[in-house]
């Protein structure tokens, strides 16, 4: 939870001047800590009734006194101001419905009770109540939360009010001098009495405060859906409501404000554009996102879309966007942006900042991917910042230039630090951290992450993070980018007799048209020749990522010559391969000027006639896909993910190919499938590491004729048994963008090897057919212990979650591909249920990452414990212990662990030994005897 201020808090930020109220405040805070009568509690003059008095006067000056209190200061002290005047509102209404409320006593009969009262002298019972009045935290207004719900939690404060003053008088004389009757009903008198009336001076006061400080009525706004803007430009007439537009900056700010400043580019920031279509600039063209909002807990399951569906749908992003810029909760914790890919996360971080660049906030950008991802928050700040101004500048000074202007730091990317083999689960604890450390120097400020959903199971929650979902595009909001796409094309397709894309024709392909990015690409396909509006039929993302690229291809090289295209898209696919290989979305040009060459002209790496030199950077890049900024990334990761999975299924063609035209001749059959293409493209990296590339690889080969497949599968097969055994002879030996050990290279190799047996089978596959021989399983298990050694976590996690297998029982068969398994866990359990040796170490690895919880979710850990335990039978000192690990975690479901505790001790002949671990791993003796005697 944020830290939200209570009204002691508020009389410090707003600098009250009131002696008293001070002094009672100061009273209670230093009886909390040594008691009454260290405390002043003697000589504590302050009534009951005054007290009352002066908390009512304050706060109406504070309401008076508004536009004083927000005028010369900077946006972090605003804000502090405007909480603590929210927390002065509430507790002032609450003693004013209580000094008017109809109670069997008057404050001035309480002020007279006698010095101590039931054995507890007064002035100790008032600083108690003082504390319990005065120094809560108060419910504050945020811009996720409707005001009904802010309205709720007041009404909650005050009950809570009401049940200490209840407290209060009853350990007061006057207690003993009511009947009977006032007595049983005070309680109640107190509830319905001055919470009711407090509520409705709260909503007036509210509403004074709402005029004055256009913050509090921005709140508001968040509850009113709004039509689909451009730009955020709602968010620019907002910002400039609540301060006016800043000028005369130092030259250094200056810049980093115009660096920011994108409105004005094209809406992809694409390298060589096509001559016959004209991009929206960013500032029109992008349009404002419809959002989910949550606050993320330990149980939250962001990473699932279904789980997404139940949570709050923001009706107005912008207004929302605003109002957390300006709220406490902002400098607090980082703001979690997630989407699809395509869904425009990249470009919102673009447009926010632009149009905070003119603003009382000081925008700074980072790419994650550009900048060390290993470095700390701080570091990564000024690598980015030394990027635009071309200087090396210390985060420090930087705010110090700013003059005030508080800074929101834009992390864009940090899926690509979870996908990139660096272990940064818990970034966004050491971004909490960074705002923690920054506010306790005097340098608050608000930061927004931004990353896929997808990768969202593997983040560590900080305490108080608040998440954005970025929706998919709605009808009337593929209809509206149309029109803009419509309105800057129609002259320039009319040239060549063509018409931009309908609306109706986009909406035929469904989900392809509702995210950002796509609905681009399908404007840009359909203006090369109305091919969308011509087929009317649907049309894959793999289809149309080639055939954008195709086309693009064919009026860059000037011909349609399928051998020359197919040349080109190697080339961009060795580019895309290269940044997997080495973890990264951004490639140096020296990077590409050794790998390019080794892969696409093949042979060895001494060639025996030198080639004429050729620039393959500026070959490769110098076209639409490309962004270069401190080197080469594509125009989005997907078409990375893409272009490697074209790659992949290109070898996998070469490899059919050749083993076809080969024949039957017998010395062909008494060589090996020629696989060093294939080898080359699959052996640094598993292709499940970016989820995206296995979805791509899918929809790819069902363009593949299935006669086609199916002799893929045969030779797959083949080279997978083979895959660990050595070849003395390679072609594309000089393809080595990172140095891998052998064993990791072959591990990368076999794995991608299952993989594409699944994909090109495309039903399920048993072991036994694909390993053949004596002992399938325990090849199987062979194979899975290479893969968990040395993928590293990037490709264990990913292979297990792309991999879908489960074991047959009482067959000793594993079958791969289908939808009985469960990805995470089966392939685990294929290759450690058995008894042997070499299974009980990976079983113990499993289970200790089990019990730690880890990047697990505490309910996906009960099902994998179930897998194994119920399904697989597996029972050993390693389940035990993740038993009593589970059972021991904070928030731990003991109704699901009473369940595997149940099967665990159902074996007579094994339920001592099983007790006694059990109860030493930490699982309560007396649950197992309930247990027990549900067993027996």
């Amino acid at each position: 939870m944020i830290e939200t201020p209570s009204y002691a808090d508020a009389l410090r930020v707003l600098g009250c001047k009131e002696g008293r109220l001070v002094k009672v405040v100061g009273f209670a805070a230093a009886a909390a800590r040594t008691g009454w009568a260290l405390a002043g509690g003697g000589l504590l003059t302050m009534s009951l009734a005054d007290l009352r008095a002066d908390i009512v006067r304050y706060g109406e000056e504070v309401i008076r006194r508004m536009p004083e209190l927000k005028g010369g200061v900077d946006r972090y002290t605003r804000t502090q101001r405007l909480a603590a005047a929210h927390a002065v509102i509430v507790v002032s209404a609450w003693f004013e419905a209580l000094g008017e409320a109809k109670l069997p006593f008057t404050l001035e009969q309480l002020d007279r009770a006698d010095k101590i009262s039931h054995g507890v002298p007064t002035p100790e019972r008032f600083a108690r109540l003082v504390a319990g009045l005065l120094m809560e935290r108060l419910p504050t207004p945020e811009p996720h939360v409707p005001f009904a719900e802010t309205r709720q939690a007041v009404e909650r404060a005050y009950l809570r009010m009401s049940e200490a003053m209840a407290e209060f008088v009853g350990g007061l004389s006057v207690w003993d001098e009511l009947p009977v009757d006032d007595q049983l009903l005070l309680p109640r008198m107190l509830a319905e009495g001055p919470p009711p009336h407090a509520l409705r001076i709260y909503d007036e006061d509210f509403r004074s405060l709402s005029l004055d400080s256009h913050e509090f009525g921005v709140r508001s706004l968040v509850t009113d859906r709004q039509t689909p803007g451009t730009g955020l430009s709602r968010v620019a007439w907002l910002l400039a409501e609540l301060a006016p537009p800043r000028v005369g900056d130092r030259p250094m700010i200056h810049q980093a404000r115009m660096a920011a400043n994108a409105l004005d580019r094209p809406l992809l920031a694409a390298g060589k554009l096509p001559e016959d279509v004209s991009l929206p600039l960013l500032g029109e063209g992008y349009l404002s996102p419809r959002c989910r909002v949550a606050e993320l807990t330990r149980e939250s399951d962001p990473s699932s879309m279904g789980w997404w569906q139940d949570q709050r749908l923001l009706p107005d992003a912008e207004a929302f966007l605003v109002g957390h810029l300006t709220s406490l909760r902002a400098t607090q914790a980082p703001l979690l942006v997630l989407g699809e890919p395509g869904s425009g996360k990249s470009k919102l971080t673009e447009v926010l900042g632009a149009r905070l660049a003119r603003s009382e906030f000081l925008p700074i950008r980072v790419e994650l991917p550009r900048v060390p991802p290993r470095a700390p928050v701080t570091e990564q700040i000024e690598r980015a910042v030394a990027a635009v101004l071309e200087e090396e500048v210390e985060y420090a000074d930087l705010v110090a230039a700013g003059g005030g202007a508080q800074p929101v730091i834009l992390l864009d990317g940090f899926d690509e630090l979870l996908q990139g083999g660096v272990n940064r689960y818990d970034y966004l604890g050491h971004v909490q951290e960074f705002q923690r450390r920054e506010a306790a120097l005097g340098r608050p400020v608000v930061v927004i992450v931004t990353s896929r959903t997808v990768v969202a199971d593997r983040i560590r929650f900080p305490d108080g993070l608040l998440a954005l979902q970025l929706q998919p595009f709605e009808d009337d909001q593929v209809r509206q980018w149309l029109d803009i796409w419509d309105h800057s094309n129609r002259a320039l397709l009319a040239r060549r007799d063509l018409k931009p894309l309908p609306a109706a024709t986009a909406l035929a392909q469904g989900e392809m048209a509702r995210q950002p990015l796509l609905l681009l690409l399908l404007a840009l396909y359909d203006a090369g020749g109305n091919a969308l509006q011509r087929d009317h039929g649907p049309i894959g993302r793999a289809r149309l990522y080639e055939a954008l690229l195709r086309d693009f291809t064919e009026r860059e090289t000037a011909t349609p010559r399928r051998v020359v295209i197919d040349s080109e898209l190697v080339l961009l696919g060795t580019v895309a391969l290269s940044m997997l290989a080495r973890g990264s979305q951004v490639i140096t040009e020296d990077a590409l000027a050794r790998d390019l060459p080794a892969l696409c002209e093949g042979g060895d790496d001494e060639p025996d006639e030198p080639a004429p030199p050729v620039d393959w950077a500026r070959r490769a890049t110098d076209r639409f896909f490309f962004i270069r900024r401190n080197g080469y990334s594509f125009l989005h990761s997907t078409f990375g993910e893409f272009l490697t999975a074209w790659l992949t299924v290109y070898a996998l063609r070469d490899l059919d190919r050749r083993r076809r035209l080969a024949g039957d001749e017998p010395l062909a059959l008494a060589q090996s499938v020629d696989d060093d293409l294939l080898y080359a493209v699959t052996s640094f990296s598993c292709l499940a590491e970016r989820g995206p590339t296995i979805g791509f690889i899918l929809e790819l080969l069902d363009e593949v004729p299935a006669a086609v497949r199916a002799r893929c599968v045969t030779h797959l097969a083949g080279l997978l048994r083979r895959s660990l055994h050595e070849r003395r002879r390679r072609c594309f030996t000089g393809f080595r963008p990172v140095r891998h050990p052998v064993t990791r290279r072959l591990a990368a190799y076999s794995a991608n090897l299952a993989l594409l047996i699944v994909a090109a089978a495309q039903e399920p596959v048993p072991v036994s057919h694909i390993l053949g021989g004596p002992d399938p399983l325990d090849r199987w298990a062979s194979f899975s212990h290479l893969w968990k050694g040395q993928l590293g976590q990037e490709g264990w996690t990913g292979l297990v979650n792309a991999l879908s297998a489960h074991r047959v029982a009482g067959l000793e068969e594993v079958i791969l591909g289908g939808t009985e398994g469960t990805a995470m866990g089966d392939v685990i359990v294929a290759a450690a249920t058995g008894h042997a040796p070499r299974n009980r170490r990976l079983l113990d690895l499993l289970m200790l990452a089990v019990g730690e919880g880890r990047s697990l979710h505490f309910r996906d850990r009960v099902a994998l414990l179930r897998e194994l335990v119920e399904t697989a039978a597996v029972r050993s000192p390693a389940v035990h212990r993740a038993l009593g690990a589970m059972w021991r975690a904070d928030g731990a479901d003991h109704e699901a662990l009473r369940a595997l505790l149940h099967t665990v001790l159902a074996d007579p002949t094994e339920r001592v030994a099983t007790w006694e671990q059990l109860v030493r791993a930490g699982v309560p003796e007396e649950e197992l005897w309930q247990i027990r005697q549900g067993t027996d």
